[in-house]
Parts: structure tokens; sequence; C-alpha cells
């Protein structure tokens, strides 16, 4: 069985995380969506059972190939420890790219047997991120084209 990683800190996880993570299924049997906690990040909105919770629902129809794990350690560390080699990430723009290049070959450092696999995100999500749509919710925009009913509801909640 082919399994890969889907790290991210998914705070909260959008239509263009739920896009990787469907197309990622094209090509692996399973997918473990890893939820980073960050102990640098002291500004996450959401906590990790909130963010499993919005995954869980936001890919229902698919959790039958999807596994939910939370990871504190380092991501390659982790990946080695659920049993794959491969790291899925999406990719929006060069500074993605910059950023992304970085860490991959920091990875392969730490662990050669580990491999990024890239997916570019649809044109319809490449301006995307979680901190775009915590600001939006903020402001009471519209929130219905970026992430699915039930983060939407969560998003209010938090803001309200």
């Amino acid at each position: 069985m082919k399994k890969a990683v889907y790290p991210g800190s998914f705070d909260p996880i959008t239509y263009g995380h739920i896009d990787i993570a469907k197309r990622a299924l094209k090509v692996f049997d399973k997918l473990i969506i890893m939820i980073t906690v960050n102990p640098n990040k002291t500004n996450a909105l959401f906590s990790a059972e909130e963010r499993i919770e919005m995954v869980r629902e936001s890919m229902k129809e698919c959790m039958d190939r999807i596994e939910i794990t939370t990871c504190e350690v380092l991501t390659v560390t982790k990946t080695l420890e659920l049993g794959s080699h491969h790291i899925v990430r999406g990719l929006r723009a060069v500074t993605d790219f910059e950023y992304e290049f970085q860490m991959t070959h920091a990875n392969r450092v730490l662990a050669k047997k580990v491999d990024s696999i890239f997916f570019m995100t649809d044109n319809e999500y490449s301006f995307l991120s979680s901190n775009t749509v915590k600001e939006i919710a903020q402001f009471k925009g519209e929130l219905k084209t970026f992430v699915p009913a039930c983060v939407e509801e969560k998003l209010r909640q938090k803001f309200n």
C-alpha cells in the first residue's frame, strides 16, 4: 500500500487543502493528514482537536482512505514513524516553491528515504491561505467559496 503524509497547520482547512488532498488520493492508496502543532507558533486560532474535527468533516467522503494525526516533532521523523516515505505539499506561487525547496533539501539531509511530492494548486485556489480565510471571517466577509460550511460555522463561532 502506497501512503503519503500531507502535513500542515490546517488552521483552518480550506478548499485549497482539500483540492491537494483529493488529488494526492489519485496517486496514493492512503493519505495521512498530519496536523502540525508548532510550539513556536502561538497564534493558532483553533486547537489541534478542533482542526482534526474540521478535517474529518470536510473530507468525510474520503475518510476510508484518510487518517488524521497530529505532530509535534520534525515532519520527516513522524513521516518515517508512520511508515511512509512521501510528503505531499501544495504549491501556490514562487514564494511557496522557494520555501519548499529549502525544506525538501533539509529533509533529505535528515532522512534520505523521504521524498516530497508537489501538487500545483488549482488556479481557483492559488491565492487562498488559512490566514486570508481567518481575516475574511474576522471582518464578517463571505466565506462559502473558500471553506466548507462546517469550517465557516466554526470560524463564525470564533469571531462572534
